[in-house]
């Protein structure tokens, strides 16, 4: 194997983010506008080919895990053939998929098996009239189908990614936990970020997930703490409420960032490498690919650019950043 891809903090990045389409059918309040966004026409994308040839040089300097994220993934035509494709690139270990999961039940097999190994679910409201508002139409069952589907099929861990919002859905805090006393789920509440913003409004929705420790506490709940046992944990902080079947996680970008053991890059759907999520730089990939060395090199320019950490604290204080934030929506990164 070449060498790793470490950036100037000795940091070794195994792990990348793949954003397959900025579209989505949903149109979640902390994620994308109403109306008015614009979309990337498809021949702009990244094709298959494309982000495969891109995932088969990574593997030789050391990535061995893969997600897919959007926009929402499932509306790109033929994601299974994708799947497949970067499942058969030596070195790949592990493809993992961020989805809404509307569309998902009805292709989980096909997915799992195309090599899909397992499923993170964005679900924000355990309440179908408050997931319809914040998903802006959202159907609850069609998700919690796919949660059986996904299981039925056998992708594990299966984990549910919930966006902590102030007022909105920090009563459900009890009932999302409560799913993990009986299934092996692993639920992540995940701190509201200022991606995509550009006024400070998105702070009167943030709220430090100390809450849901405090919550745990208030109800008499024992909580233990897990180490790395969750497969693709990361940056999560992990507990388990005593005798529980699943785990629960913390992941708090904003309060707490979790930059120390970032080991990640982020491939946008137009081609585009983000070194660091929140910050603005990028490089563009494409007119590199069928050129490996070309392209590896691109990818250690991308790390020498790679802050030690993205201050998403200081636009929560409202203070003076030391660079630019990124101007994209969260579905034009992937997350």
């Amino acid at each position: 194997m070449s060498q790793l891809l470490k950036d100037r903090f000795g940091r070794i990045h195994d792990y990348l983010r793949i954003s397959v389409t900025d579209r989505c059918n949903l149109r979640c309040v902390y994620c994308m506008p109403e109306e008015g966004m614009e979309f990337e026409p498809e021949e702009k994308l990244l094709t298959f080919e494309e982000i495969a040839e891109v995932v088969r040089v990574l593997a030789g300097y050391g990535v061995r895990k893969l997600r897919l994220t959007g926009g929402e993934p499932l509306v790109r035509k033929n994601l299974e053939q994708l799947v497949r494709m970067l499942s058969a690139i030596d070195g790949i270990e592990d493809i993992a998929l961020t989805t809404n999961a509307i569309h998902f039940a009805s292709r989980a097999e096909k997915l799992r098996e195309a090599g899909l190994t397992r499923i993170n679910v964005s679900l924000d409201s355990l309440r179908a009239d408050r997931f319809s508002l914040i998903t802006r139409g959202g159907d609850l069952s069609r998700v919690l189908a796919s949660l059986e589907a996904a299981s039925r099929v056998g992708l594990d861990p299966i984990k549910l990614n919930v966006v902590l919002m102030k007022g909105m859905n920090d009563d459900e805090i009890e009932d999302f936990l409560k799913l993990t006393l009986e299934r092996s789920l692993h639920v992540r509440f995940i701190e509201y970020m200022p991606i995509g913003h550009d006024d400070d409004g998105w702070k009167t929705k943030y709220i430090s997930l100390n809450t849901v420790l405090e919550r745990c506490e208030s109800i008499g709940w024992q909580v233990e703490t897990v180490e790395q046992s969750v497969r693709g944990n990361g940056p999560s902080q992990n507990f388990r409420i005593a005798g529980a079947a699943g785990t629960f996680g913390l992941i708090h970008p904003v309060s707490d960032h979790f930059c120390e053991t970032c080991n990640r890059l982020r491939l946008t759907a137009d081609g585009n490498i983000k070194p660091c999520l929140y910050w603005s730089d990028e490089f563009n990939v494409r007119r590199y690919i069928g050129n490996d060395q070309a392209l590896a090199e691109l990818f250690f320019r991308a790390l020498d650019v790679k802050p030690e950490s993205h201050e998403m604290a200081k636009a929560l204080l409202s203070e003076q950043q030391s660079h630019t934030p990124t101007s994209r929506r969260m579905s034009q990164i992937g997350g």
